[in-house]
């Protein structure tokens, strides 16, 4: 594969507002497809769990191997789109994410699901960075924000409502929990369509060398840390040599692979962006996002299952006041900034009011009435919905076009590591809080179970099978223990709301990726005019 070298008749340097907008609709599905292959199997994994007669170990890799496929490929695909036509990958990933959802879909075995949803989270993880710098290619910075405000609805939607899609898919007797995997296939296809007709990305001549030996120490080390906080607490002790291996493991090839990347002409990850403070301060802060945010949602659905004894479908209703709050703050937080160029204060509203909705949050319990426990909820959606797209932003207004590929996939696989670590790191503290609570509640009420039944290493128990005491108690601990993680994951919070505030305000630039990179690269694009037009492609 050979970048290609930029037409004499090569589509222009910008696009119109109508084109803008049928261009968005194919990376609209796209997105959403990204998200919800993450999230939408969630409520659905006990029964696929027990349809597949996979163990409880199988239950967290079906989750796991899907996030490490993602986060550890966004900043390849990021560093690919600096080099070879972003059309042709965004296709590549949204096929590669049909093919694993087909065969996550047709999986009579837990080996074969697993392996699927390492491909789907490939094709996720071009997906999550690729979007993202197409549209930065397209829309200058100045107008961004509208445009950011709708992806960061779509990532809302996709996010909290995938539960919701999973729940009431597995509860529909005719559909079944495959269809959880089938269900993103036409909006893939979809997608891929509309990108054909709509999008017309011009690719600037440019030599490429593909840092293979950095891609590969970064994946291997991504990937040894993510399994350590995968397992740890659960398959092994945090203190173990398990832990020594893959924690030291991982860390001596991350040490391996910056001094790869800085001695390489096209590194996958170019440390010189981290010199640039709005880089790093927004890097740091979509990490610290990450870990609050993913870390402290992902268990509520099990809190309103197990703790207030909702189905499934009722369990992912009840999250609608946090995609209502992030669905409205980041559509108008948008609107608002492309009209005023101002996005700062918008960052440190958003930081502020997610580290609010999340202490409020860490106040909950089994007896929280609804209406105040869907307060808390709005107020979290509508901090992150302020905060997280519009960390995009700054960054990508304050990097040269030809890194914005590399700056985006950065954040985005920072703020996908945070998640993936914070689920990982706040589910081993859930299950040992489960069971201290547990066995403090049997033991009041002077109930012995053999074996422990607070250990917090079996499968989340069925509440319609329990007797009312025990319920009690399991309702109880479920409901403590959701409300510990919300304590823990605040700090993070009030970490980014200081990252941000350090930011330094810069006006949005007005043109688009595609203009600044045209006069970035003038002399390059000079020379492959005289040399003749070449056949574009996309």
């Amino acid at each position: 594969m050979t970048a290609s070298q930029a037409p004499a008749d090569a589509p222009p340097t910008s696009m119109t507002p109508r084109q803008i907008l049928q261009a968005m609709s194919g990376l609209m599905a796209g997105m959403f497809v990204a998200i919800l292959a993450g999230t939408v199997v969630s409520n659905a994994l006990p029964t696929i769990i027990a349809d597949l007669g996979a163990s409880q170990s199988s239950y967290t890799w079906v989750v796991t191997s899907e996030l490490l496929a993602m986060t550890a490929t966004v900043p390849l695909w990021g560093k690919l789109s600096d080099l070879f036509n972003k059309k042709l990958l965004l296709q590549l990933s949204l096929a590669m994410f049909v093919v694993g959802s087909l065969l996550a879909g047709f999986s009579h075995g837990v080996g074969l699901l697993i392996f699927s949803r390492v491909v789907q989270g490939i094709g996720a993880g071009g997906l999550t960075a690729l979007a993202q710098v197409v549209m930065a290619s397209v829309i200058p910075p100045r107008q961004l924000g509208k445009y950011a405000g709708i992806f960061g609805a779509v990532f809302a939607v996709g996010t909290v409502a995938g539960p919701l899609i999973g729940g009431v898919l597995v509860d529909t007797s005719w559909l079944g929990w495959r269809w959880c995997f089938f269900i993103g296939v036409p909006f893939a296809l979809l997608a891929i369509a509309l990108l054909q007709r709509t999008l017309r990305l011009p690719t600037v001549s440019r030599k490429v060398r593909i840092d293979w030996l950095g891609a590969f120490l970064i994946v291997a080390g991504v990937c040894a840390l993510l399994i350590w906080v995968s397992l740890a607490g659960n398959e092994f002790d945090w203190a173990s040599w398990q832990t020594g291996a893959l924690a030291g493991g991982g860390v001596l090839l991350l040490v391996a692979a910056v001094f790869v990347e800085g001695r390489t002409p096209e590194p996958v990850i170019p440390l010189d962006i981290f010199r640039n403070r709005t880089v790093t301060l927004t890097t740091v802060a979509s990490l610290l996002v990450g870990v609050a945010m993913f870390g402290g949602t992902v268990f509520l659905s099990q809190y309103f299952q197990v703790s207030l004894g909702k189905s499934p479908t009722v369990a992912g209703l009840m999250s609608l006041p946090m995609i209502l709050g992030l669905l409205v703050s980041s559509t108008v937080a948008g609107q608002v900034i492309s009209r005023t160029g101002k996005w700062k204060r918008y960052l440190v509203a958003g930081a502020a009011l997610m580290a609010v909705g999340l202490a409020l949050l860490a106040t909950i319990d089994a007896k929280t009435h609804f209406g105040l426990l869907s307060l808390y909820m709005a107020i979290l959606g509508v901090g992150v919905g302020m905060l997280m797209q519009n960390l995009v932003l700054a960054a990508q207004n304050d990097v040269p076009a030809a890194d914005l590929g590399a700056a985006t996939s950065v954040l985005s696989f920072f703020r996908s590591m945070g998640g993936t670590i914070g689920v990982s790191v706040l589910g081993a503290i859930l299950a040992n809080r489960v069971a201290s609570e547990m066995t403090k509640g049997l033991s009041n009420a002077g109930i012995t179970v053999p074996g422990g039944e607070g250990s917090g290493e079996g499968s989340v128990p069925d509440m319609s099978t329990l007797p009312a005491p025990m319920r009690s108690i399991v309702e109880h601990a479920y409901g403590v223990a959701t409300a510990d993680l919300f304590l823990v994951a605040t700090p993070f919070a009030l970490l980014a709301l200081v990252a941000v505030v350090f930011l330094k305000e810069k006006p949005l630039k007005t043109t688009s990726g595609m203009e600044r990179l045209a006069e970035e690269s003038g002399e390059a694009a000079a020379v492959a005019a005289d040399k003749g037009p070449a056949a574009p492609v996309g």
